[in-house]
């Protein structure tokens, strides 16, 4: 049966327009998403068979554009739609952060960090730039390492933040086996940018480690 011969509370597109997007499934979303099934399956058919052979949806969102493609009833098309939706999702929490002061939404910015972090498969420092009222600048990557570890060079970050008239910043980077627990290694470069600069009067506010599920600060740690 066509997803339009079901009753029409049932249909993904008019349940979302009348109970809200938190009304609906995983598979439900993703139906809308894909618009449409393949031959003797619905939209939300193949978003339940697609949820299944990936794991779930997060495994799906991160699939790297092979692995995606081989899928049934997906494909190219649908993979750049799909990272074009990540991508505005992305621009739209930093828009809601360059609105804000970043002290006062921790969480935004948590979530942010997580957002541009916790999907890649190597070790990525990056920080982000703030203004003397703790409003974003900009936000940059600035070191890419292996899956064990980043070279960050303190000279460098202290460079960039003076190019951006830079008054504080927070820093981040991601830990790809899972477990955000800040090594000893994180702890020491955290110590010497802090060091290098505070020379040029410039706060360094906190220091994510993002990894899996969780993320961890140092300045709730009392690391900093």
């Amino acid at each position: 049966m066509s997803i339009r011969d079901w009753p029409e509370g049932e249909r993904p597109r008019e349940k979302l327009l009348a109970l809200g997007t938190e009304a609906l499934s995983d598979a439900e979303l993703l139906a809308i998403f894909l618009r449409v099934g393949v031959s003797g399956r619905s939209a939300v058919d193949l978003a339940r068979d697609t949820l299944s052979a990936f794991g779930g949806l997060r495994p799906l969102l991160e699939a790297d554009e092979r692995a995606f493609c081989a899928e049934r009833g997906l494909g190219q098309a649908k993979y750049v739609q799909l990272q074009a939706v990540l991508e505005l999702a992305r621009r739209h929490l930093a828009c809601r952060l360059d609105r804000e002061a970043a002290l006062t939404s921790p969480g935004l910015v948590r979530d942010y960090l997580t957002s541009r972090l916790r999907h890649l498969g190597h070790e990525e420092f990056a920080a982000l730039f703030l203004d003397s009222q703790h409003r974003v600048i900009r936000y940059e990557s600035l070191f890419r390492g292996t899956l064990d570890s980043a070279s960050v060079y303190p000279r460098e970050v202290a460079r960039r933040a003076l190019e951006l008239g830079a008054g504080a910043l927070i820093f981040a980077h991601n830990h790809p086996s899972g477990v955000a627990e800040p090594s000893d290694a994180d702890r020491r470069i955290t110590e010497r940018l802090r060091q290098a600069l505070e020379l040029f009067e410039i706060r360094v506010l906190d220091h994510f480690v993002v990894g899996d599920g969780e993320v961890v600060s140092f300045a709730e740690r009392g690391l900093l």
